[in-house]
């Protein structure tokens, strides 16, 4: 069954992309050569936990990528230059705490990949195609409801590998989203859902320039949505999810941008899910904001009931209730429960212990076990 159905009569599972790699496969997959075999055997496997775990909607856990944007210096021509340190506004207040999180010079590097500095083009079609082959083969002899890969949007390598080469960095954008749509089409040639990363639209807040105003950050926002559509012009949106947040990392967020202030250009643009934070501290409150703003036809949710930056691994009633919530406000076939984030965002630096990730992907499983039989009281509800 299609995960955007309306007629499911329970709620679907899924995560947002980066599972834990295995030790073995860390330091390749940081250098961009995991090597054929092993890493063929790493996706199945990673795929068969996925499903062990109850997961519906899954993917190849990103085992070839070293993070879920930097990948793409594998697969782009034109980035050559020297990093370029972000603003984090969220530490500046604390910057013992900073130095504590992000003062590690080998943190930097992962950080902080190279900056543009030529002309950008796709070159990545053979590391793709390998990744498209290994998922599908991993998959194909599992029922599982749907398939997804997650990509890099325009706008976030825009905001970790800024433009030294363009005269206008609305140039450099648009040079990205016509690379990055060659990327996009293949994953939906191949019949997988199409993840887009796209952190830049609310983490992007956290770096911007002393007294940038809200309506300034706005028009930035819409052009990288606009970006979006433009690039995946030639795919359903309900082929699309789109991931959005405020920065995967234990800090303390005090200065991140409330949802409401950009969900109405969000919701206008393809993709017909959206994967949004709703398990950590400072966003889980944000469930209430589709009470005022409706969610338009066709749209689906995929709440974050899973805290990825937290070890705790959460309690299947308490996962239940953060799906009830969103189900009782937008409609129970329109929830999809998912993660925060990665479970490993940056290969070589996982926040999570393994272990324990697939301990909570396993609880999400069991709340929304709980949560379906508590929306659909009177159904026969059949669970894989």
């Amino acid at each position: 069954m299609d995960a955007m159905s309306t007629q499911r009569k329970r709620i679907f599972t899924t995560h947002t992309g980066s599972l834990p790699r295995p030790g073995t496969l860390t330091q390749p997959a940081q250098d961009g050569d995991a090597g054929a075999a092993p890493l063929r055997s790493t996706v199945a496997e990673t795929v068969s936990a996925q499903i062990k775990s109850g997961l519906d909607v899954i993917n190849d856990g990103e085992m070839s990528k070293p993070s879920y944007v930097s990948y793409v210096t594998q697969r782009l021509a034109g980035f050559g230059g020297p990093p370029a340190p972000r603003r984090r506004r969220n530490v500046e207040d604390f910057p013992e705490y900073a130095a504590r999180q992000f003062g590690d010079p080998a943190l930097a590097r992962i950080l902080e990949p190279p900056s543009c500095d030529g002309p950008v083009s796709y070159l990545g079609h053979e590391l793709l195609a390998r990744d498209i082959e290994n998922l599908r083969v991993a998959v194909a002899d599992h029922p599982v409801v749907e398939v997804f890969m997650t990509a890099a949007s325009p706008g976030v390598i825009e905001m970790f590998m800024p433009n030294h080469y363009y005269h206008r960095n609305e140039d450099y954008l648009l040079a990205l989203a016509d690379a990055m749509k060659e990327e996009y089409d293949a994953i939906a040639a191949a019949g997988f859902l199409v993840q887009l990363d796209c952190p830049d639209l609310a983490a992007g807040w956290e770096n911007q320039p002393p007294g940038t105003t809200l309506a300034e950050f706005r028009r930035q926002v819409a052009t990288r949505l606009e970006l979006i559509d433009y690039a995946t012009r030639d795919i359903p949106p309900e082929r699309l999810r789109m991931h959005l947040c405020w920065g995967n990392y234990e800090g303390p967020h005090h200065h991140d941008l409330p949802l409401a202030n950009i969900i109405d250009l969000v919701l206008r643009a393809r993709p017909a899910a959206l994967c949004l934070e709703a398990a950590n501290p400072r966003h889980e409150h944000e469930w209430a904001v589709f009470k005022d703003v409706p969610l338009p036809e066709g749209k689906v949710l995929i709440p974050g009931v899973l805290d990825t930056t937290t070890n705790y691994i959460e309690h299947p009633e308490l996962v239940a209730q953060r799906i009830t919530r969103f189900a009782e406000v937008v409609g129970r076939q329109r929830v999809i429960a998912g993660s925060d984030c990665g479970f490993a965002t940056f290969a070589a630096r996982p926040l999570i212990d393994p272990r324990i990730a697939w301990a909570k992907l396993a609880t999400l499983a069991e709340g929304a076990r709980l949560a379906s039989e508590m929306l659909w009281p009177s159904a026969k509800i059949e669970f894989p």
